[in-house]
């Protein structure tokens, strides 16, 4: 995994998001931010292999069963990032405000990110349950659902 994508998206002597690194750990962790930039989403967070493996989601991750919605498969962000909260100045990479909207631990039950389709256990604040995430033929546009 690497952050080259990432860290030359942004200008950190503009910007407080976290440089960071890859960090490789066994703690699983997951970060919902909810991210007012041009357009209002909410960015979906898993790490893993050390970086977080990330996701916009115009919608939202869905709080009900049966509820799909378009996720687009974005640069991996550093593991530091999953606890960022602040202001990205104007005229930086995703200018606007972010705020955690819901964290916790998630568990993969079956399948990998890599094969384009993983079934995973959220527990968070305000996720709870199964999900699972499917590549379209696009392969940066996912679905995101909860069963």
């Amino acid at each position: 995994m690497s952050l080259e994508k990432y860290q030359a998206k942004r200008k950190f002597d503009k910007t407080i998001e976290p440089k960071g690194e890859v960090k490789k750990s066994n703690l699983s962790r997951f970060v919902v931010q909810k991210h007012r930039a041009s357009h209002l989403h909410y960015d979906f967070r898993l790490e893993q292999a050390g970086v977080l493996k990330s996701w916009a989601v115009p919608k939202g991750v869905p709080e009900s069963a049966g509820v799909k919605r378009l996720a687009i498969q974005v640069e991996d962000h550093p593991v530091d990032y999953i606890n960022f909260s602040g202001i990205i100045p104007e005229g930086e990479y995703g200018a606007g405000t972010v705020e955690i909207w819901d964290k916790g631990k998630w568990q993969a039950l079956d399948g990998a990110l890599e094969r384009g389709s993983m079934k995973f256990k959220l527990s968070g604040k305000k996720l709870q349950g199964e999900y699972v995430l499917v590549r379209l033929k696009d392969k940066k546009s996912w679905l995101i659902y909860k069963i």
